[in-house]
């Protein structure tokens, strides 16, 4: 059942409430940031055996805002090939969106904000988590922008790159949330939230949680899926010819927008404020006062962390293995989900069918397409086949490999060494 904390609490709020409200949730997200570029030193630091920033401040805290001081006294350079007016612009239109989503996210229940009662949340509507994606999905303008306004071919790639990465992502995120609004029966996030005040959605929806999470790394253009980001391949990126505070805004975009994801996730399938662990339970304080603020940012680092631990861990992907994925496994087993949910919430409201029967037909069901799933395609083995490739049988993947030549010298045999001009037999000293 929803609590009556609904959109009701909402649009009563004088102008002084609203202005603080919105100049603390800026200042909150600066700070996380500071704080995110640090933690993520330190912990890579920690899985690779440094000691990452330690001088600047305590355990080194400041080091971040010394790193942003540098990136604002250095010279701002537009090249000449450069649309100014675009390039100028581009930064921003990335950075805006990031700032304007947290409008809609509950950071805790209704409280006593200097002599005024109102919910830890600057706005809510009844789409609010639609809103949250639609204004999201303008900072993907900002990135193509900004690389197409370069008048650089690797800044051109890079963008386009990455607005296909987040535009085929940002379908599967779409597509893993459709579960969480059926069950919950709103958009609304201050509605969801409440909605989980016994069971998160997180449990009871997993694969929806899931895809969700996957999607969401490849939305940010986080590693293992960085690929506009590729140094080998594209040096930086769509943000190659940028520098100085044109480039710390795209570098503040990126890490908001995790913090935005991560605290989506908290608010859909974590139970958003709601004490962890079901505290509340043993202490009837927990779900009271400024409190879930407190359980709020625990579960949003947590996903910080995780964001850390893949870049630590994890390699790149291919681009088109990666691309591939969200189209081919993800967008496909969140259709077949959202059917499946659909069904139990039909049968389980109406009570129309045998739900034994209901989950003998959901087991069959999953038995085959994961037998589907994991066929291979023939049509790519016979392309790769007319093309004089042969596909690996040791591993899964069919990554193509170019035949041997015939008669081909064996890699790793001794070769003839020269020196001075002269060639000695292999095998014998100098």
């Amino acid at each position: 059942m929803i609590s009556p904390m609904v959109l009701d609490a909402f649009g009563h709020d004088p102008l002084w409430v609203v202005l603080v409200k919105t100049f603390l949730i800026f200042l909150v997200l600066v700070l996380l940031t500071l704080f995110n570029i640090w933690f993520e030193r330190r912990v890579v630091a920690r899985m690779q055996h440094r000691l990452g920033p330690n001088v600047h401040g305590p355990f080194g805290l400041l080091q971040s805002l010394a790193d942003g001081v540098k990136l604002a006294l250095k010279e701002d350079i537009i090249p000449k090939a450069a649309d100014k007016v675009v390039f100028i612009l581009a930064p921003v239109i990335a950075t805006v969106p990031a700032f304007v989503t947290f409008a809609v996210i509950p950071f805790g229940p209704e409280v006593n904000f200097f002599g005024h009662r109102t919910p830890l949340q600057l706005t809510d509507m009844p789409v609010a988590v639609l809103f949250v994606m639609a204004v999201a999905s303008i900072g993907i303008y900002g990135i193509v922008l900004g690389g197409w306004s370069s008048g650089s071919t690797y800044s051109l790639l890079g963008g386009l790159r990455s607005s296909a990465q987040m535009i085929s992502y940002e379908v599967a995120m779409g597509l893993a949330l459709v579960a969480v609004f059926m069950y919950a029966g709103s958009l609304s996030t201050s509605e969801i939230v409440a909605a989980q005040d016994k069971w998160w959605f997180g449990l009871i929806l997993m694969p929806s949680f899931i895809i969700y999470t996957i999607a969401m790394i490849g939305e940010t253009n986080r590693a293992p899926f960085d690929l506009p980001e590729a140094e080998g391949e594209l040096v930086g990126g769509f943000h190659t010819e940028y520098s100085s505070l044109k480039f710390a805004l795209f570098f503040l975009a990126e890490y908001i927008n995790m913090a935005t994801v991560s605290a989506l996730a908290t608010t859909l399938f974590l139970g958003g404020w709601h004490a962890p662990f079901w505290i509340d339970h043993v202490w009837a304080g927990a779900n009271q006062g400024y409190w879930p603020v407190l359980w709020f940012f625990g579960k949003l680092l947590s996903f910080i962390f995780v964001f850390v631990w893949l870049r630590g861990t994890l390699p790149r992907l291919r681009y088109d293995q990666f691309m591939a994925f969200g189209w081919k496994r993800l967008i496909p087993i969140s259709l077949l989900w959202i059917v499946t949910v659909a069904g139990i919430r039909v049968i389980t409201l109406e009570n129309t069918i045998d739900r034994e029967a209901l989950l003998i037909g959901v087991g069959v069901l999953a038995a085959l397409f994961l037998v589907l799933f994991f066929i291979p395609d023939p049509d790519r083995d016979a392309d790769l086949a007319d093309r004089g490739l042969e596909t690996s049988s040791t591993t899964e993947s069919t990554f193509p490999v170019p035949p041997m030549p015939a008669g081909g010298a064996v890699r790793g045999a001794a070769a003839p060494i020269t020196f001075a001009g002269a060639i000695q037999p292999a095998g014998e000293e100098i």
